[in-house]
């Protein structure tokens, strides 16, 4: 479970491009529409975003291409220089920090992950995956140690001295996760890094990320324009359109109180079978409990399938695997029929 205390904060942030941007930011500027914007030769990329990010939560940023997102997670980590705001890791004011200090923190406490895998096509997978760990100036031994242990938990071991070009594009990605994994970040971007894969090798990655944040229970910022991707990871979800933030909440939220006709529309097609949670519909427990379980984090479309057999009640787990309540047949039929 995510904590609630915030890892990082986003306060009034703006990425305006072109000239004169920066005298544009400011508490002003959140009237002025993207045609005046235009006019003054100037584009709001990022809008006055207001964003937290809990530790050890999985917070994906959502929109169609141009809503900018990915300018967003650029300013965030100062890959790209915001015009104006706040932005706050662990309650460090970053965009106050000197350039050596920011090398500094997303050496040793940011990992990223892009959608194009970027791997060095002249090094095997262990020197790729130990490469940033010797950027620190970590001696050879300890930083091939811990990218042995990085490769096994991304399923990769055998693999270590084969070069990119004889992997596959679902093993390249996991050889960029592992990557960004080494020097054990705090804070993991993510963007749009499964886009590029077949829809199989997708939903395997998928499966291996949830996989890998159950273990390491990182504070995540995932950006991606597939709803479908959105709700199935995310713990909350922020929907961007021209820059600005119009709705952010837990896949729930979104799905069935949209605050928009542009997030209705967005979540208008999704089955609420797919986002509504086991937790949400779950009775307290009483007396023996049934021999069928789930994951009280498991969507109602993942519990349907296990009545098939008859069972009429299921427990429900938590992360760890102990009982906490009861989900009968007749809760789920009602959220299914209800689409």
């Amino acid at each position: 479970m995510a904590s609630s205390e915030p890892k990082l904060v986003c306060r009034g942030v703006w990425k305006i491009f072109g000239a004169g941007g920066r005298s544009l930011a400011g508490p002003s500027a959140a009237r002025l529409t993207s045609a005046e914007l235009r006019a003054a030769g100037a584009v709001g990329a990022v809008r006055d975003v207001n964003i937290e990010v809990r530790e050890g939560e999985i917070f994906v940023i959502m929109g169609l291409s141009g809503s900018g997102k990915s300018t967003l997670v650029r300013c965030l980590s100062r890959l790209i220089e915001p015009t104006s705001g706040d932005i706050l890791f662990n309650g460090e004011n970053l965009l106050a920090a000197s350039e050596a200090r920011m090398i500094e923190i997303r050496r040793h406490q940011m990992g990223m992950v892009f959608q194009h895998f970027a791997l060095l096509p002249h090094l095997t997978v262990l020197a790729n995956v130990a490469f940033p760990l010797e950027i620190q100036g970590i001696e050879r031994a300890a930083r091939e140690e811990r990218a042995r242990r990085m490769i096994d938990l991304v399923g990769l071991s055998g693999r270590e001295n084969a070069f990119p070009r004889e992997l596959s594009g679902g093993q390249q990605q996991r050889v960029g996760i592992a990557r960004s994994l080494a020097a054990e970040p705090e804070l993991w971007f993510l963007d749009e890094p499964f886009s590029a894969l077949d829809p199989l090798i997708r939903r395997e990655m998928q499966d291996e990320f949830l996989r890998l944040q159950s273990v390491l229970k990182k504070t995540i910022v995932f950006i991606t324009h597939d709803f479908d991707e959105a709700i199935r990871l995310a713990d909350r979800i922020a929907i961007m359109k021209d820059g600005e933030i119009v709705q952010a909440g837990t896949p729930e939220d979104l799905v069935l109180n949209p605050a928009t006709p542009y997030v209705a529309e967005f979540t208008r097609s999704v089955a609420r079978a797919k986002v509504v949670k086991v937790a949400a519909l779950m009775r307290p427990l009483n007396g023996t409990l049934p021999p069928t379980s789930i994951r009280a984090s498991a969507p109602v479309a993942e519990a349907a399938p296990l009545f098939s057999q008859g069972a009429e009640t299921l427990a429900a787990l938590d992360g760890a695997g102990t009982p906490v309540g009861l989900i009968d047949r007749a809760a789920v039929v009602d959220v299914m029929m209800r689409g």
